[in-house]
């Protein structure tokens, strides 16, 4: 009997589309499903007649794989993920793989890269990104962990893979035991950033500016010819044309509140233990759980008041200082997010490559853009560039926008419309592009209350000083550490 190439388990969404991608790429495919009548189901509708062997038991499923096997599964991360990495080990032998394709978070993964290789057994996290349509027509895959597990799966994932225009795959290593999901949680985060950036864009328009739906969906339509060519510019013009059958659109009809798996925030606190000012995602993190506040806002807009919106100027003109705005925000949120990634590189002891990474993202991902391949332009020009803003391209569109980007954010203060992302990312321009900062009067205020010490511009840096303040403290100085 003929053996699988690649094992799965996980027919739901995201699993079954990917299963059709590999066995149209002329891979034989082994399915299993903690509800085996979803395989049956499977098998006799979207699987019948193409290379399928549907199982009914973990023990059948690895006996079906040719070796090495490649055990992957697409389950809801957490306790799934550990059950049915123990369920399959008593039926692998050394050197077989198991895979976890799902949004698990990068320090499970650290933990099950451990624990499977103390099995004498090979394993990858793996980022898998671009929705069901991306897992049936090609993603953008982000694998990380044992590293011998590279070349038996490569084949397959660069095959499946989402590929560029040059036809390079948006896939490639990543690094050791939880880079890949690390890289793939940083992508996450960059997408709620530019999610929320669109938002905020969005409602300036409608509510600063007046726009209707059908004058934003020709604006997003001519901004997705532009420098903001993206899938997610593309689909906010789509949503913005899109009517029911009533002629009505649907975008009026959908309550403001948003939902979230976790991945935003899993971004953000990351980037509080590393030290990293992911500000930007930060905020569009918390603009999530602002909007699910949905009854309070609506008693709190019965009792708050705020100016009057009256927009009467330009509005071509404010809508290409939008453009602008949403343009450097945007460069700024991938800014801070390759920081936050090269930090935990050098923690983890990742050698990420910054350059592969931006080409991974640029097919078959939410967050795939024109963009990117402008990043990958800079780590290939300077494989050791510390933030994307010092890059002579992405300088250079900064400081072209930043007066639209300025009058964006007083406007928007004026008319008292929320934009916490962009004007978040202005902030952090301002705040890295200034020598001197008031961290020296917050120094001072540390060391009055708690004797914290300080640093001084005229001694050399690690040399710390404590003053007595108010004549009543000793000379005693708190131990010095970043927590």
């Amino acid at each position: 009997m003929a053996k699988a190439d690649i094992g799965l388990i996980g027919l739901a969404v995201m699993g079954e589309n990917l299963v059709l991608n590999m066995e149209s790429k002329g891979f034989t495919v082994a399915v299993f499903n903690r509800t085996v009548a979803k395989v049956d189901s499977f098998i006799a509708g979207r699987g019948a007649g193409k290379n399928f062997i549907g199982c009914h038991s973990i023990e059948e499923f690895c006996a079906s794989l040719e070796r090495p096997r490649k055990v992957m599964m697409l389950v809801k991360a957490g306790d799934a993920v550990d059950s049915f990495i123990d369920q399959v080990i008593p039926y692998l032998e050394e050197g077989d793989i198991i895979i976890d394709g799902g949004n698990s978070h990068y320090p499970d993964t650290i933990r099950r890269a451990k624990y499977v290789e103390s099995k004498g057994l090979l394993f990858i996290g793996t980022g898998v990104s671009g929705g069901e349509e991306g897992a049936l027509l090609g993603p953008s895959i982000m694998p990380g962990g044992s590293e011998a597990a590279w070349e038996p799966v490569k084949p397959i994932f660069q095959k499946i893979s989402a590929h560029t225009e040059a036809g390079e795959p948006c896939c490639e290593w990543v690094g050791a035991d939880g880079a890949g999901h690390f890289v793939k949680m940083v992508h996450n985060g960059i997408e709620y950033g530019d999610m929320q950036m669109i938002c905020e864009t969005y409602q300036m328009m409608k509510e600063g500016i007046g726009l209707s739906n059908e004058e934003m969906h020709e604006v997003f339509k001519e901004w997705n010819k532009s420098e903001l060519d993206s899938y997610l510019i593309e689909i906010t013009r789509d949503i913005l044309g899109y009517k029911d059958e009533n002629g009505e659109a649907v975008i009026d009809q959908i309550l403001d509140t948003a939902g979230q798996k976790g991945t935003g925030k899993w971004t953000a606190v990351s980037a509080l233990d590393c030290g990293q000012p992911l500000t930007l995602i930060g905020e569009a993190v918390f603009a999530r759980c602002l909007s699910a506040l949905k009854n309070e806002r609506v008693e709190a807009s019965k009792v708050l008041s705020g100016p009057k919106v009256a927009f009467d100027g330009d509005k071509a003109a404010m809508v290409d200082d939008l453009k602008q705005a949403l343009y450097a925000s945007k460069i700024v949120s991938y800014a801070q997010g390759y920081q936050l990634m090269r930090a935990a590189a050098e923690e983890h002891g990742w050698k990420l490559n910054n350059g592969e990474i931006a080409l991974m993202w640029r097919g078959g991902c939410i967050i795939r853009s024109a963009f990117l391949g402008n990043i990958k332009e800079a780590f290939d020009t300077n494989p050791d560039l510390v933030n994307l803003l010092l890059d002579p391209f992405f300088k250079d569109a900064v400081e072209n926008a930043q007066a639209a980007w300025r009058r964006v954010i007083i406007k928007s203060v004026e008319f008292g419309i929320p934009m916490p992302a962009i004007s978040a990312a202005l902030a952090y321009f301002d705040g890295y592009r200034a020598a001197r900062l008031p961290a020296n009067l917050l120094q001072a205020q540390r060391d009055y209350f708690g004797a914290h010490t300080y640093e001084r511009l005229d001694k050399p840096r690690g040399e710390f000083f404590h003053t007595n303040w108010t004549g009543r403290g000793g000379d005693t100085a708190a131990s010095t550490y970043i927590a």
